[in-house]
């Protein structure tokens, strides 16, 4: 869904500016073209010293959250880079802030720590900054900013999955507000969420236009949290299901009007879909630093293995993804920042860079042999990490679809 399936009630995009702003255009390009833009370099450097506490491989093995680390990464300002100064945040336009983010999955080896913070400045913290109410504005986005409250956005159902707008979760009118009933599947940070963005129907005979987007506090009675479910990768970002039993909520809940749910979650998910892989090209970028290092070092025959071309031309493509799919998301925040349509620009730079990424890593554990298949040497942690990316945010093949109906092929 494009932005232009919008209900007339919300406006999902800013209006492109008429003049070019020449010195934002200079900055858009210097981050396309330069990857050791300072901005990202320092934050690298920051996230290498102070998020690498040495205990990774238990956290990863026991899927445990680190929220000092969190913490750390809220007091250095990275939670609120999108964020309105008043709230906390820096303002920064969306290409200035994705640097930042880009080096923090290059910096942080933890990339479920650093899919945690990407996952808040992108989608959930967005989506409430665009599109809550003031009072919920006021109250929470401060909170998201500085790491003391966590929020979580909870859409897909155990049977909706790529077909988003099936939902089951129901959001039933009364006098005092509104009832939830429903189950919501693998949500992100729902372990540790204070806050959550939840989307059900309130009038199933509109279809989507009867989805109503909600900001319920997790204390509140019937919101039922489920356990941290272990899974392949990002294992330490806390995952679980939700549900809703009878869960009252009063109308101020309501984000955006009634019925705007889907509008808020289209153009969430075009956020998502161009950007929420930001950390993991930091972290294709990191694993090929890590490969070359070793094609440098380990020798085999009496000389380096990166002297093999079966070696060094695995590195070329990685090189090659990594390029690719930075440039794209580059090129769909560049658009988005000036007001233009993204939606194709976003459906390539999911596609780049999940494949391109999922290619990258299995190409370093091929590189590195035994040493890529053990736990220690974090090499097939990189690889369970980032082959989520083909499905989390829209699987691969809906990407295709986007692209090709965009392309103007028949649906």
């Amino acid at each position: 869904m494009s932005a232009t399936d919008a209900s007339p009630e919300i406006e999902l995009t800013t209006a492109a500016s008429p003049e070019i702003d020449l010195s934002a255009s200079s900055r858009i390009l210097d981050a396309m073209l330069d990857n050791e833009h300072p901005d990202k370099v320092k934050v690298a450097a920051w996230a290498r010293e102070n998020l690498d506490d040495g205990d990774l491989v238990d956290r990863d093995h026991s899927c445990t959250f680190w929220r000092e680390g969190y913490s750390r990464i809220a007091q250095h300002g990275l939670l609120g880079l999108l964020a309105d100064p008043s709230y906390g945040g820096q303002g920064l336009p969306l290409t200035d802030a994705i640097l930042q983010l880009e080096g923090l999955g290059l910096g942080c080896r933890d990339d479920g720590l650093v899919f945690a913070a990407t996952s808040t400045v992108l989608t959930f913290g967005l989506a409430l900054e665009r599109f809550g109410t003031d009072a919920q504005r006021q109250q929470w986005m401060p909170k998201i900013v500085s790491g003391e409250a966590v929020g979580s956005f909870s859409m897909t159902e155990p049977e909706s999955g790529s077909d988003a707008f099936s939902l089951t979760t129901t959001a039933t009118k009364t006098d005092d507000g509104y009832v939830l009933n429903g189950q919501k599947a693998w949500v992100t940070m729902a372990p540790v969420a204070d806050v959550f963005m939840v989307f059900a129907t309130v009038d199933p005979s509109l279809g989507r236009w009867g989805i109503t987007a909600f900001l319920i506090p997790a204390d509140t009675p019937g919101l039922i949290v489920g356990e941290n479910v272990p899974k392949m990768g990002m294992r330490t970002t806390p995952f679980s299901n939700i549900s809703f039993e009878n869960c009252v909520v009063p109308e101020s809940a309501v984000m955006g009007t009634e019925g705007s749910g889907a509008s808020i979650f289209s153009s969430s998910m075009e956020a998502e879909r161009g950007f929420l892989l930001v950390g993991s090209i930091g972290a294709l970028e990191r694993v090929l630093q890590d490969s070359i290092d070793y094609g440098r070092t380990r020798e085999q025959f009496g000389q380096p293995i990166g002297s093999f071309q079966g070696v060094s031309h695995k590195l070329a493509d990685i090189k090659l993804a990594h390029e690719s799919a930075r440039l794209l998301m580059y090129k769909a925040a560049a658009l988005q920042q000036r007001g233009h349509g993204s939606m194709m620009a976003a459906a390539l730079s999911k596609l780049a860079g999940s494949e391109g990424a999922l290619a990258g890593a299995i190409a370093a554990v091929e590189v590195h042999g035994a040493r890529g298949y053990v736990s220690e040497y974090g090499v097939e942690r990189d690889l369970r990490n980032l082959s989520g990316g083909v499905i989390y945010g829209g699987a691969s093949a809906i990407q295709k679809n986007i692209i090709a109906r965009l392309l103007g092929l028949p649906a």
